[in-house]
C-alpha cells in the first residue's frame, strides 16, 4: 500500500498562516483598546457638559446674588423711609398730643368744676370761683372798698352762683368795715332770708346786731341777739350773742 505523501507547504503560505494566527491573537486586545477609547470619550463629553452647565450655574447663580443684592439695597432704602416716615409721625403724634392737652386745658377753663365753700358744695365756672377768690383777698388784706366794690360785682354778675350766700355774708363784712351799716344790715338779712340753713347764716345774724349797735339801735340789736340764740343755739355765734346781751343790759 502506497503512502499519501503531502507536497510541502510553500514558505509563502507558512507566512501567511503565521500572520493570520498572530492576528487572531491581537484580535481582542485591538477591540479592547477601541471599547475604552469611546467610554473615555463620552466621559469626556460627559464632564464638559457638566462643566458647562456648572458654569452655567455659576452664572444663574452670580445673577441671582446681584439681583438679591440690589433686592436688599432696595429694601434697605425703603426700610430708612419707613423709619424717617416713622419719625415724622411721632413728631407729628408727640405735637398732637401736646395740642391736645392744651385744649383740653382751655376747655376745662370753662367746665364748672366741684367746689366747696362754707360748708356747701356745688358746681361752678372757673371765672366764678377766680372772681370769688379775688374778692376774698382783698378783704383779708385789708382793702375794704375793693373788696366790697367786688362782691357787688360779683353778686351782680353770677346771681344763681353757690357762692351767692358766701359772696353776701363777706359783702356785709365789707360793708361794716366801710361803716355802712343800714346796707350791712340789708345784705345780712338777705342772706338770712335766701339762705337760713347756711353755714355763715348764724354769723350774718350776729352781723346784723353790730350793726344795730353801731347805729344805736339797742332795742333791734337785742331782739337779733336773742332770735339768734333761739334759732342756732349750738354756734359759736349764739356764744358771742350771749355776752353782748349781758352788756347791753
Amino acid at each position: 500500500m502506497k503512502r499519501l505523501v503531502l507536497p510541502p507547504v510553500s514558505a509563502t503560505i507558512q507566512r501567511f498562516a503565521a500572520l493570520a494566527m498572530v492576528s487572531t491573537m491581537m484580535l481582542p486586545s485591538a477591540a479592547h483598546a477601541l471599547f475604552e477609547d469611546g467610554d473615555a470619550r463620552r466621559a469626556i463629553l460627559e464632564l464638559r457638559s457638566r462643566v458647562d452647565q456648572l458654569q452655567l450655574v455659576d452664572q444663574n447663580t452670580a445673577s441671582e446674588i446681584q439681583q438679591m443684592r440690589s433686592s436688599l439695597l432696595e429694601l434697605q432704602g425703603q426700610i430708612s423711609a419707613l423709619r424717617n416716615e416713622v419719625a415724622t409721625l411721632r413728631g407729628q403724634n408727640e405735637e398732637l398730643t401736646q395740642n391736645l392737652q392744651r385744649t383740653e386745658t382751655r376747655l376745662k377753663s370753662f367746665e364748672p368744676q366741684p367746689v366747696q365753700v362754707d360748708g356747701s358744695n356745688f358746681q361752678a365756672q372757673p371765672a366764678e370761683q377766680q372772681a370769688f377768690d379775688a374778692a376774698l383777698e382783698q378783704l383779708r388784706n385789708g382793702q375794704y372798698e375793693a373788696a366790697r366794690n367786688a362782691f357787688k360785682t360779683f353778686i351782680d354778675q353770677h346771681p344763681n352762683s353757690g357762692y351767692i350766700p358766701s359772696a353776701q355774708f363777706w359783702l356785709g363784712n365789707s360793708l361794716y368795715a366801710t361803716r355802712e351799716y343800714q346796707q350791712a344790715i340789708n345784705t345780712f338779712n338777705a342772706l338770712l332770708k335766701q339762705a337760713p340753713q347756711h353755714e355763715r347764716a348764724p354769723d350774718a345774724a350776729l352781723g346784723v346786731a353790730n350793726s344795730q349797735i353801731e347805729l344805736k339801735n339797742v332795742t333791734g340789736a337785742r331782739q337779733t341777739l336773742q332770735n339768734l340764740i333761739s334759732v342756732y343755739p349750738d354756734s359759736s355765734a349764739a356764744t358771742d350773742a350771749r355776752e353782748r346781751l349781758a352788756r347791753l343790759r
